[in-house]
Order: C-alpha cells, then structure tokens, then sequence
C-alpha cells in the first residue's frame, strides 16, 4: 500500500482502518478550496485500497471544521461580466463542491465521523455523508449558512432530513442555532457522546476495528443497500437486495463465518 500525500489532509492506518484528519488546525479545520478537492481525491483512493476495510472521519486541533473558508467566495462567480454566464459558473462549482463531499457516501468503507468542538456549515454537509456519527460533550452544529444570507447548497438540506426529524431539520436550516451534542444524540444525529476527544478517537477506533473484522463484501453490500433503500421505494429494495445477493453472496465469507460461529472464534476473511 503507497497512500497519496496531501496538503489539507493528515491520513493514518491502524490495521485496517483509516483515519483521515482535516489538517488545518490554525483555521479551525475551514475548508479551502484545497481541502474540498483532496477529500474526493482521498475517499476515492480509500474506495479503491482493498486493505482498508473502515475509515474515521476526524479533525485535528480545537475544532472539527469550521465551515467553508470565507476566502473561498471571492471566486466562485467566475470572471465573466455577463449575468448567466456568472450563474452557470456559480452553478458548476456547487454541482463540484458536492461531487467533492459525496465521495465520502460513496465510499464503499463505512465512515465514522469523529467530531470534536465545532461542527458548522459545511463542516456538517461533510458529516452529512458519514455512515456514523460521534460527538465529544463540547460539540455543536450549525447550519451556519443562513446568518451569511444563503441556503446550505452542498448537501445538509438534502441528507439532514433522512436523519432527524423534518421539523427540526427547519428549525435548525432558518434560526442557524446551536444544536449541542446531547441534542443530537436524542435526535439520533450521533450515536454517542464522550468525554473528550481522547476517548471519542479510543471508542470510535474500537467500533471501526469490529467493522473491520466482518466480511468487507458484506459489509459493503449493507451499506450500498441501506443508501439505495434510503432513495427507494421498500419494493424496490427488496428488489435490489435479492439481486444483490443473487451474484454477490460469497460462499467463501459464508462458510468461514458459519465455521467461526460453530467454534466461537472469528472468522478471517479476504479483503
């Protein structure tokens, strides 16, 4: 395995997990234009490395990600003087910075945010696209995009409401309130909160290293199912799912589980 270097990016490996960590700790982890490409650069070569088999999604520093960088709206109209022009060159580079986030759903790993702190704008687009959520007591989110005058436009609107409840998804979207960690865990937004941020990357690398032990083909058959059942009707999951294991169940995985079953160990599998 030769992984990639990046500039905004710190990526680790224990075992068959990946950490990736925003690594721009003197600006509160803010998404710069380099940050937004080297995440689709990065999910998609952790996708394609077969010996990753889960990945935790962190923040180094204070915070977990404050949002899109400010500096980042000099340029998003583009140079032209004519107004629909400027619109579609507007339009293409939201259409980008979502392509950007949306590696990290299509991962075929399971991805586990790990978010500490700060969590606004676009920092919770980003963990929008996490399989998991976990939060440390100090954390809050923020659809921060309205005190700046403008709808969140890369994906919070969109995946939000799949995860808590609507009326709340609203409420949070037109105040820019502070949803606090706790919150979010009656909400079903995170799955835990912990202490401080030692215990939440100890206790996330723990669920992350049980998901790597599975069969990574079964697992990535759930997760490609429960995001195909998400936008689906409940027939047409079934569908799916039938056809999915119709070509895709492993006899290899299937024996070697039922055999670690049997004899109260774990099973080994290919990656």
């Amino acid at each position: 395995m030769t992984p990639p270097n990046f500039e905004t990016l710190q990526l680790q490996f224990d075992q068959q997990v990946a950490t990736v960590s925003l690594n721009r700790p003197d600006k509160a982890n803010s998404m710069n234009a380099t940050l937004w490409e080297e995440l689709q650069s990065c999910f998609e070569w952790l996708d394609e490395e077969p010996s990753v088999r889960a990945v935790i999604l962190a923040g180094n520093g204070n915070h977990f990600c404050a949002g899109l960088d400010l500096a980042m709206f000099g340029g998003l109209r583009g140079a032209s003087s004519e107004p629909a022009r400027r619109a579609e060159h507007l339009r293409r580079t939201i259409l980008r910075l979502q392509a950007n986030l949306g590696a990290i759903e299509k991962c075929r790993k399971p991805v586990l945010a790990a978010i500490h702190k700060t969590c606004i704008g676009g920092g919770v687009d980003l963990v929008c696209c996490a399989d998991m959520r976990y939060a440390t007591e100090d954390a809050y989110f923020s659809i921060r995009e309205i005190d700046i005058g403008m709808a969140a436009d890369v994906g919070t609107l969109q995946r939000l409401p799949k995860l808590i409840p609507d009326g709340v998804v609203r409420e949070l979207a037109y105040t820019g309130r502070n949803m606090d960690a706790d919150e979010a865990r009656e909400l079903g937004f995170v799955n835990r909160v912990y202490e401080d941020r030692e215990t939440l990357m100890r206790e996330v690398m723990a669920i992350a290293q049980s998901i790597a032990r599975k069969s990574p083909l079964a697992v990535r058959g759930s997760k490609e199912m429960l995001l195909y059942s998400r936008d689906h009707s409940v027939a047409e999951g079934l569908n799916y799912i039938a056809t999915w294991n119709s070509g895709m169940l492993s006899e290899a995985d299937l024996q070697a589980g039922l055999q670690a079953q049997m004899e109260k160990r774990q099973a080994t599998y290919e990656d």
